[in-house]
């Protein structure tokens, strides 16, 4: 079946944010005091920013975002890249006329941040972050929300992620799914889930269309 749209996760995927994003984290554990753990928050990466701030603070929530936000943006250009080849594959499915969208779960603000940045704008006919839907991955509604944009059914999209939650987002919406290696899930992890395949460069994912 030919592949008319293709939806990409934003940070671990397009963008190598994570060590950004965890030492904000980190910054922000810290001024409330709240134990880091096994490394825990790290593991819901992927979820939205209110959801791991309730789940850690509880009525801390609205302090644990603030905090985030603000160190987030004094540090965002010091430590946000695409991954290498990134634009290379983003021309090529330009060149396709595939359609191409970002499904994250990442606020509006941060989102557009990061993709002003990185110069991914001009490449994107869609946006959906956390402040456009009401539930976040890994319900379909995001995804969905992009194919309905499209006028394109779920079986002719590809989704690409980097954690469980956007494998879970791809299969739960009945798109094809790939998992990039190079971001938060581990290779074992993302193969668990049974992602339709398993990136481990840019080079890989046009022998999927």
């Amino acid at each position: 079946m030919k592949t008319e749209a293709v939806l990409f996760d934003l940070d671990g995927t397009l963008i190598d944010s994570l060590p950004l994003i965890v030492k904000i984290y980190r910054k922000v554990f810290d001024e409330l005091k709240l134990p880091w753990g096994d490394d825990d928050v790290v593991k819901m990466i992927g979820l939205p920013l209110k959801d791991i701030g309730r789940h850690y603070t509880g009525e801390q929530v609205e302090q644990f975002e603030e905090l985030y936000r603000l160190y987030y943006h004094r540090e965002h250009d010091r430590y946000t890249s695409l991954f290498p080849g990134t634009i290379p594959l983003l021309d090529l499915l330009k060149e396709k006329g595939i359609r191409l969208g970002i499904v994250t779960s990442k606020g509006k603000t941060g989102a557009w941040m990061s993709i002003n940045y990185t110069g991914l704008k001009p490449y994107m006919d869609i946006v959906v972050t956390a402040h456009d839907v009401i539930k976040p991955k890994p319900d379909p509604e995001p995804l969905l929300k992009a194919l309905n944009h499209f006028g394109i059914e779920a079986a002719r999209s590809i989704f690409v992620g980097d954690s469980s939650y956007d494998i879970l987002t791809g299969k739960n919406t009945g798109s094809r799914t790939l998992g990039v290696t190079w971001g938060l899930g581990s290779e074992e992890e993302l193969a668990r889930l049974k992602p339709d395949g398993l990136l481990h460069r840019w080079d890989d994912l046009p022998g999927y269309l």
